[in-house]
């Protein structure tokens, strides 16, 4: 029971990123609950955008909004774009272009160790 209640905990840096993607048209976007399987964050979030500039904006406009509510957040690799990583503590985004994310297929490495939530 105790688990269930974590599990339905709300999570408004979850909520920013999650909107922002949406916002910005972000492609097959995924959400993996990590809670209980590892300590680095809460909930990964997995998403493309369908060109480097828009896996850039995707991550300026998500960074733009956690900042704007109130909450910090680092990130690399909006220089070159093919795969942006940005850490708001209890959340994890990964941003790709769609051929780097099938490539690296994050989601198959964290299947096994947490459940699957399609946004």
């Amino acid at each position: 029971m105790l688990e269930e209640k974590v599990q339905k905990e709300e999570n408004p840096i979850l909520d920013i990123v999650v909107a922002s993607l949406e916002d910005g048209k972000a492609e097959d976007m995924v959400v993996i609950d990590l809670r209980g399987k590892t300590s680095i964050a809460n909930e990964m979030v997995v998403a493309s955008g369908n060109s480097d500039r828009h896996v850039i904006s995707l991550a300026q406009r998500v960074q733009e909004n956690l900042k704007a509510a109130g909450f910090k957040s680092v990130s690399e690799g909006e220089a070159k774009g093919d795969w942006v990583l940005i850490d708001a503590y209890d959340v994890i985004v990964h941003l790709f272009r769609p051929e780097v994310r099938a490539f690296y297929n994050l989601e198959k490495m964290w299947q096994s160790a947490a459940n699957l939530r399609q946004e």
